[in-house]
């Protein structure tokens, strides 16, 4: 059964110490408070993690939506005791809105990507962006998906500000409601490829899930008429398998996204601005007023957008926070820095006196 959501020759190779134990592989498809629905070669079955797992693993140790597992299998009840999760080949993780709270896994082993975001109101370019720095750390290809074009004249048109802030990920227009645009979907939905929906509340996730499906797999809703915002649909990241055998992450909406990216990871979806730095006159630029600057230079001539510009330096602080935070070396030499630069400062304010007295 578990041929059927993505084991592979390469997973069994792996699992060939746990295999030795007795142990059986299996796949995360629901992840609830405390308690995982898994796939294994039996079935179905609930899995609870053993005491021992529990005490020694740190919580990002802990199994998310898309793992593989060892487990046990309780052949009177059913259950399954998780002893360890595999190594994981891609993971999509978050940090708390704005960058500084706690890190949580979404989903691992996602091949694909798809960032769903609703042709309306609601259309934020500045949260694609995120969506796609992330995506990319993660490991997996992203997608950008973006619903609902039956509700406009012209989607294409509205797609193409999405298109230039892609960074090359391939930008599929549709309608889950009318069918319109879904066929484009089909190179990535092949049997035993895992794919993500990711995405804010009412963008369409669910529905878009249900008319790949063919039937109500999760519950939808309608977005508000005053904002073009949707309510919680989703409420917990759930594995499904698609009639061609392609397997789904439906996730909750995120209205926040704390990035926790590496600068190759950001540098990859903002490729527009960071060719340019090579093109300034001094290597040392810091793209605020120096003469040959290409940034200010594209700004100028019209090439690059102000809001795009600030998005990219927005991102790159945060990045730079999350990573001092997460690395004492990096906090303490930061802190150093800012301590020369504030003794900078007093002794040239010192001099400055001293100028105007003689």
């Amino acid at each position: 059964m578990i041929d059927l959501y993505g084991w592979s020759d390469a997973l069994q190779t792996d699992f060939a110490t746990y295999a030795a134990r007795g142990l059986l592989p299996a796949r995360v498809t629901a992840q609830h408070r405390g308690l995982w629905r898994i796939v294994s070669p039996l079935g179905e079955a609930a899995g609870r993690l053993t005491g021992r797992f529990l005490s020694t693993a740190a919580p990002g140790d802990h199994p998310v939506v898309g793992d593989w597992l060892a487990v046990d299998v309780n052949a009177d009840n059913g259950d399954a005791l998780i002893h360890a999760v595999l190594p994981r080949r891609t993971l999509f993780a978050r940090r708390a809105a704005g960058g500084t709270g706690e890190i949580q896994n979404v989903a691992a082993n996602v091949d694909v990507a798809f960032l769903v975001a609703a042709l309306n109101g609601d259309l934020n370019l500045r949260r694609l962006e995120r969506y796609l720095v992330a995506a990319r750390d993660s490991g997996a290809m992203p997608v950008v998906v973006l619903t609902k074009c039956d509700l406009l004249d012209d989607p294409a048109r509205a797609a193409e500000p999405v298109v230039a802030i892609a960074g090359g990920a391939p930008v599929v227009t549709l309608s889950a409601n009318t069918g319109a645009g879904v066929e484009g979907l089909a190179p990535w939905l092949r049997a035993g490829v895992t794919v993500a929906l990711l995405g804010s509340s009412g963008a369409g996730k669910s529905t878009l899930l249900n008319a790949l499906a063919g039937r109500a797999l999760m519950d939808t809703g309608a977005i508000r008429e005053s904002d073009d915002r949707g309510r919680h649909t989703t409420t917990h990241r759930e594995l499904f398998r698609l009639p061609e055998g392609a397997l789904m992450v439906d996730t909750p909406g995120m209205r926040e996204l704390g990035l926790l990216a590496v600068d190759k990871a950001l540098d990859a979806s903002f490729e527009d601005v960071t060719a340019l730095f090579a093109t300034c006159r001094f290597g040392n630029c810091t793209h605020v007023s120096e003469p040959g600057c290409a940034i200010q230079g594209a700004i100028a001539e019209g090439a690059l957008s102000v809001a795009r510009w600030r998005a990219y330096l927005k991102l790159q602080r945060e990045l730079d926070f999350g990573a001092r935070k997460d690395d004492p070396v990096l906090e303490a030499a930061n802190r150093q820095r800012w301590k020369q630069i504030h003794k900078s400062q007093r002794a040239r304010q010192k001099q400055r006196l001293r100028n105007e007295d003689e």
